[in-house]
């Protein structure tokens, strides 16, 4: 049986007030209003303290629904796209993993991807990009990784899906390269360059991509720092700090730098996020993407981080963090 509270969530979400995703976008552009909270592929595990005792689906309704409810700024999702060229919503190139069935999202077709069931999600399906923005639409921020170049597609579908106050995009930024969020494609969207540790030899090369690509005429509200070393995570923290963006990093549990437990990562943050979460904040990011946003939120909470609070970003002189290797790219 198709999962029946689908309907009834996206009529909600249809009528919904856009108010908070409004403060939250206003937020997004403000670099001293309190840290935000990204959820990885949304909130699918379980958040026991804020009354969720069981996991729902990767990449679902149900989990954004979950976001919504516990107050997370952002959902970050994954998008593919059908054998007859729809965006679904979807991390792995293949089904198998998250669903009841097999093969290549390239290599189905929409009604085929629609006769899946998500695992443990009661019967829902693989969204696709459309119903997803609908439903988050004036209600949560939407933070949308292509898997592939869908750019203008996706672009689209937030157009028709009347969202596009509600999304942002991302892409790597090169040295040299011209601001992004200048192109035609991001007139009316919101648009975070993204800066990895490879794209200059020298971190001073790290800042002048960072700077060039907020001196566009098209405002950016953050930059992603993507596996840097602590010398690259300085560069692009000053740079953003100069040209008042935020510093978004990722500390998902599977990122380590070179191979090695990272010690500002999740698996850290889970028993000592004063230690992980704590000391990145406090070096300056104020954009966090984790896969324990609850564990995250009761930790802002307790220290005042959230809403209206102040943040101070830290000179190149403070204690570095433990490692920035967790900044690397969702994947």
């Amino acid at each position: 049986m198709r999962w029946l509270a689908i309907p009834l969530v996206l009529a909600l979400a249809a009528t919904a007030a856009p108010a908070r995703a409004g403060a939250l976008r206003d937020r997004l552009y403000d670099p001293a209003d309190g840290v935000l909270v990204v959820a990885h592929r949304a909130c699918h595990r379980p958040a026991p303290t804020r009354g969720f005792e069981t996991a729902v689906p990767e990449n679902s309704l149900a989990a954004l629904e979950r976001c919504v409810a516990l107050g997370v700024d952002l959902v970050e999702i994954d998008v593919r796209r059908t054998r007859d060229g729809v965006l679904v919503v979807m991390h792995d190139a293949k089904v198998d993993r998250t669903t009841d069935g097999k093969g290549r999202i390239a290599g189905l077709t929409l009604a085929q991807v629609q006769t899946l069931s998500l695992n443990d999600g009661g019967g829902e399906a693989p969204p696709t990009l459309e119903a997803l923005l609908r439903a988050a639409r004036g209600r949560i921020l939407v933070n949308i990784d292509l898997k592939g170049p869908y750019a203008a597609e996706a672009a689209e579908v937030a157009h028709r899906a009347d969202a596009t106050d509600w999304v942002l995009f991302k892409a790597k930024a090169g040295l040299g390269a011209p601001p992004i969020a200048d192109q035609p494609l991001y007139r009316d969207l919101a648009f975070m360059p993204m800066v990895a540790g490879t794209a200059a030899r020298r971190p001073r090369g790290l800042g002048q991509i960072t700077a060039l690509q907020a001196s566009g005429d098209h405002q950016i509200p953050a930059v992603e720092m993507v596996a840097l070393k602590h010398e690259g995570f300085v560069a692009v923290r000053d740079a953003a700090r100069a040209a008042r963006i935020r510093v978004w990093t990722n500390t998902l549990t599977e990122k380590g730098l070179r191979g090695m437990l990272d010690q500002s990562g999740d698996h850290r943050a889970t028993r000592d996020p004063h230690k992980a979460w704590g000391r990145l904040i406090d070096q300056g990011v104020s954009i966090v993407q984790t896969d324990h946003p609850a564990i995250l939120l009761d930790y802002l909470e307790r220290r005042g981080l959230r809403g209206r609070a102040s943040i101070a970003l830290a000179d190149a002189g403070s204690p570095r963090p433990a490692s920035t290797g967790a900044s690397s790219r969702s994947r």
